[in-house]
């Protein structure tokens, strides 16, 4: 049997930096698995060309829920990725770390060197921004993150239009105030993407010392008595790991292992025949997600984004980032959006991803046109799902139930998002080009059941699954891993991923989970220390 000192289980966004600083020892045998291919697809590294790596689906994992009674019994599907480079080789290249309030909160459920001021020397050490430094930002870190080549016309009149209607303007969501609106930084550099794999990946890769595994599935984790000593493939084949484990396999897949590996609710493992190692009843539970539920618009000149991936449009962009990496191709094409407290509390509850282009939604067909999409999602998810098994077969699908909207709070805040979206639109710097509002039909926000009804029936994530193995104190049951992200009960074995979030981030999550590998990096090399 093949040995290895380390065996980091998924090569996605905390997995990368994960492999990356544990193989930075040279007498470290470090072993790298991931379940999808080497991140060559042209399209992950052009930013406004990820859209197609979705559409292509080769490159994605499309987790799908159960029925959602709170989406009117739609499927809740979650696209994740399964590459080198995980989800941060096909998201929209967002850089947002969430409110400081996150962090904080986290400290006061138990997880006290997790707070606002224990992770924001992390995010400046990872951090090499192109335009910030000082005492939030970082610019020497092997996380590239840029201001935007190319701003859309649209992206534009979204900001001019979010003022006029009393939003402030503002430049650094990252910052000392996370409110107000206007463009997003990006993980990009140099007009490429700049993902977990690009910043860590690259240069370790070539470690002779670094092995990296693709096209390859972990069924579970093995255990000497409870003591982790390592993995079972889906081929047959047992890796050892001398050293410690670490799970990185996203808010699905982790719990879906531990709980093949024996660590669950007993009664649940026991329903499927599985011996169980150890009664861990909050692996798979507090699911939580960010869901929007767009506003879109027809504009009256043919001036969005589209058509323009196709035909002689599409060869005038590509030929002009060949030659300049200037031009559309250079777009995140979620350019711009922002933060916006709606109920009143001085706390930002609503994000904005806006996209100069739309999808209208007409008797549940399709319509795409000319036009602006403005989505509002919730930040701070009261709903709670859950991620078990379907059977102890490795290859049958997690049996994941969302339960969106099952606490009420979030379906309110979406309304308020959803209410001031529209006057967004309706303001002179977006009304000058709006030729009529598709999304929802006029007049709806007239009639709150029919609003809410709505929101049900478009709602959809913004690929942010996280926190079924929640990070706790030592007196909370629920826990799965405490600080240090060491699982409870047993030995040698770490999460670090989205799951490990005890409650959402307040913002997109690429940012955080790179954090999140981070530190348990440190943690096991002995360079950071839990409370």
């Amino acid at each position: 049997m093949r040995e290895f000192d380390y065996i980091v289980i998924g090569g996605g966004s905390a997995g990368c930096v994960a492999a990356a600083r544990l193989s930075e020892n040279p007498k470290n045998r470090v072993l790298l698995i991931e379940g999808g291919q080497q991140d060559t697809e042209k399209f992950i590294h052009i930013p406004a060309t990820f859209f197609k790596v979705l559409e292509k689906g080769r490159d994605v994992n499309f987790y799908t829920s159960e029925p959602d009674k709170g989406l009117n019994g739609r499927v809740n599907v979650v696209p994740q990725g399964n590459v080198i480079g995980g989800s941060s080789s096909l998201n929209a290249m967002i850089y947002v770390r969430g409110q400081k309030q996150d962090y904080d909160s986290w400290a006061q459920m138990g997880c006290r060197s997790w707070s606002y001021d224990h992770v924001l020397p992390v995010f400046r050490d990872l951090e090499g921004n192109q335009r910030l430094s000082g005492d939030y930002h970082g610019a020497d870190g092997p996380l590239k993150v840029s201001d935007r080549r190319f701003g859309h016309p649209l992206s534009w009149a979204f900001i001019r239009a979010a003022q006029e209607v009393g939003l402030k303007y503002n430049e650094d969501f990252n910052g000392e105030d996370q409110d107000g609106v206007g463009f997003y930084q990006a993980t990009t550099y140099n007009g490429r993407r700049w993902s977990a794999a690009q910043a860590f990946l690259r240069d370790a890769e070539n470690r002779a010392n670094l092995t990296i595994m693709t096209k390859t599935k972990v069924d579970k984790i093995l255990f000497d008595g409870r003591t982790a000593k390592g993995v079972l493939l889906s081929t047959g084949e047992t890796i050892l790991a001398k050293g410690e484990i670490v799970l990185s396999a996203g808010a699905i897949a982790s719990p879906k292992i531990l709980q093949l590996s024996g660590i669950g609710e007993a009664a649940h493992l026991k329903s499927h025949g599985i011996e169980v190692l150890l009664d861990l009843p909050g692996v798979g539970e507090n699911y939580q997600d960010h869901l929007e539920a767009t506003v879109q618009a027809e504009v009256k000149d043919p001036i969005s984004m589209f058509g323009q991936d196709k035909g002689l449009a599409a060869a005038s962009h590509m030929l002009q980032y060949l030659l300049t990496k200037t031009g559309l191709l250079t777009s995140t094409v979620v350019e711009s959006g922002g933060f916006v407290d709606t109920s009143g509390t001085g706390q930002p509850d609503v994000q904005f991803h806006v996209l100069p282009s739309f999808n209208g939604f007409a008797e549940r067909e399709t319509v795409p046109g000319h036009g602006i999409s403005i989505g509002p999602c919730f930040l701070r998810p009261q709903s709670r799902g859950t991620v078990k098994l379907r059977s102890a077969n490795p290859k049958d699908s997690a049996l994941f139930n969302a339960n969106s909207f099952s606490n009420p709070a979030d379906l309110e805040t979406l309304v308020r998002g959803v209410e001031l979206a529209i006057k967004i639109t309706e303001a002179p710097s977006l009304a000058k080009l709006i030729k009529r509002r598709v999304l929802p039909a006029p007049g709806i926000e007239k009639d709150p059941d029919a609003l809410r009804d709505y929101i049900r029936t478009v709602s959809k994530t913004v690929f942010h699954p996280s926190c079924t193995c929640k990070m706790g104190a030592a007196d909370d049951r629920m826990a799965v891993v405490s600080e240090d992200l060491k699982v409870r009960g047993v030995d040698k074995l770490r999460v670090a991923d989205a799951s490990i979030m005890p409650t959402l981030v307040s913002g997109n999550t690429n940012a955080p989970t790179i954090m999140i590998g981070e530190r348990v990096s440190r943690f096991i090399l002995g360079k950071d220390h839990a409370a």
